[in-house]
């Protein structure tokens, strides 16, 4: 069995990634390495946050790691909230703050197109590699649901009915940009 720390503290990552993962492979969460560090994300591209991230675990460890960085990207916001996706509303917000400074930015605008992207950087043996994911959808006018987290309530995927936040995690998963992103990771370690 191979174990690779998982440069997060967001549980639930770490629960949505462990619900895809095969029985070869054992994630360890950033606590349960013992590391208890919030990670700055300084850079403007999702790429940079994730080799960020995973460079640093990997120095305190010297361990394969990998890490992730997550944006919604909304066409008619140019992208945005992007990179800052966890920050939109301000360093403090928090993600009722977020959606609804999105819902406010998107009234009366009829193009609601937008997607997740999730990038990963893994290290594996001193080798740095990237994965990506991209979930295509729109955004509702009107949060829906209460599972997920995030933005969950107010996306719903393309040849979805529901948000990602009536979903269950299997139905979310059928759709996931992080699915589709850790699927390349996990196919590619079973190269290796």
């Amino acid at each position: 069995m191979h174990t690779l720390i998982f440069a997060t503290n967001n549980r639930n990552k770490v629960a949505e990634i462990q619900s895809l993962v095969g029985p070869n492979f054992e994630i360890i969460p950033l606590k349960e390495a013992g590391i208890e560090i919030d990670i700055p994300e300084p850079h403007d591209q999702l790429e940079a946050n994730a080799l960020e991230k995973a460079m640093t675990i990997f120095k305190m460890t010297n361990q394969a790691c990998f890490s992730e960085d997550t944006g919604l990207e909304i066409a008619a916001l140019d992208g945005a909230p992007g990179v800052k996706s966890a920050r939109y509303a301000g360093e403090n917000s928090n993600a009722q703050a977020n959606i609804d400074l999105v819902l406010s930015k998107m009234t009366g605008i009829e193009n609601r197109s937008a997607q997740f992207r999730t990038v990963i950087c893994l290290i594996w043996k001193n080798q740095t590699y990237y994965f990506e994911g991209i979930c295509k959808g729109q955004i509702l006018t009107t949060m829906q649901g209460e599972n997920g987290f995030g933005y969950d309530p107010i996306f719903i995927p393309d040849g979805a009915s529901k948000s990602f936040a009536n979903m269950t995690m299997d139905e979310k998963n059928q759709f996931s940009h992080r699915k589709k992103a850790m699927t390349q990771l996990f196919e590619f370690l079973g190269t290796l």
